[in-house]
């Protein structure tokens, strides 16, 4: 009984593990909680030396703090790599690429001056609060809305096609009513105008000054009124199909998140969740 509790007992990398992905339990709270104020910590540091007054008055302070964090950050992300049984699809995941490019860029300014100001990509970093102080809500809506986009991928594909046939058509149009005289000195210049008009954006750096260019530039502005109300119809479609909310559960082998609470397998990879009875 004695040795079936030992086995029953997380080892120190599973422990690792649980603490560092997992929101759901105290100890992981907390390490989150600690995590997002040393990156709120981070990017103040790069930003007030960005300042000119305060890097004359507390440049050597601010890059210590700044070496502080790099090097905690680089301890974090070491441990991520250790605890998960895929350390290289984790380093390949969206958060393991920030995770990254977090750290690089200090180590990077010993070969390019000025690299340490892209630590402010940091701020990426602070989507873990959604997990972290499981906004229940906002978790659920974000992947709602994730899981909308995903549905809605080929449908959207399929607008955006025919909205490039419809740029073409008008570029080319334009270009051969109005030509270089009017600004239109190529097809290219006059698809972005095409652009430019269909999403009311409005630049007026090139208008048409023909009476058939005016009527087709009009053509176009209705054109574009109706066209951005597709896309949001597809994707509102898809929001009502999606809407059970997930947890923050990660799985360890594939790192990805957003498993129902009855959940016993990754939804991505197949692998046993934590907590979850063994694969039958």
């Amino acid at each position: 009984m004695f040795s079936d509790t030992l086995d029953a007992m997380p080892t120190l990398r599973e422990r690792i593990r649980i603490i560092i992905f997992e929101a759901e339990t105290p100890a992981g709270r907390l390490f989150d909680v600690a995590l997002l104020f040393a990156i709120l910590g981070s990017i103040l540091a790069v930003s007030l030396e960005s300042v000119t007054s305060i890097r004359m008055q507390a440049g050597p302070a601010l890059v210590v703090a700044e070496w502080v964090f790099t090097i905690g950050f680089t301890i974090e992300y070491l441990l991520r790599l250790y605890c998960v049984d895929a350390p290289v699809r984790y380093a390949r995941s969206f958060f393991g690429i920030v995770d990254l490019l977090a750290v690089l860029p200090t180590y990077l300014s010993f070969l390019i001056p000025g690299a340490q100001g892209l630590t402010v990509i940091r701020v990426l970093r602070l989507l873990r609060v959604f997990r972290v102080l499981k906004l229940a809500r906002f978790l659920g809506e974000a992947n709602v809305l994730s899981q909308a986009l995903h549905s809605s991928r080929h449908k959207v594909a399929v607008f955006l096609g025919t909205l490039s046939c419809i740029v073409v058509i008008m570029g080319s149009a334009m270009y051969l009513i109005e030509g270089s005289e009017a600004g239109f000195t190529s097809i290219p210049r006059g698809m972005y105008w095409a652009i430019v008009t269909m999403t009311t954006v409005g630049y007026g750096d090139i208008a048409p000054q023909s009476v058939p260019g005016q009527g087709l530039a009009a053509i176009l502005m209705i054109m574009g009124y109706a066209i951005i109300a597709v896309p949001t119809g597809i994707v509102s479609a898809e929001l009502i199909q999606a809407s059970r909310a997930p947890t923050t559960r990660a799985c360890a082998e594939c790192t990805s998140e957003g498993h129902d609470w009855d959940a016993k397998f990754c939804k991505d990879c197949g692998s046993v969740l934590h907590g979850a009875g063994p694969r039958l």
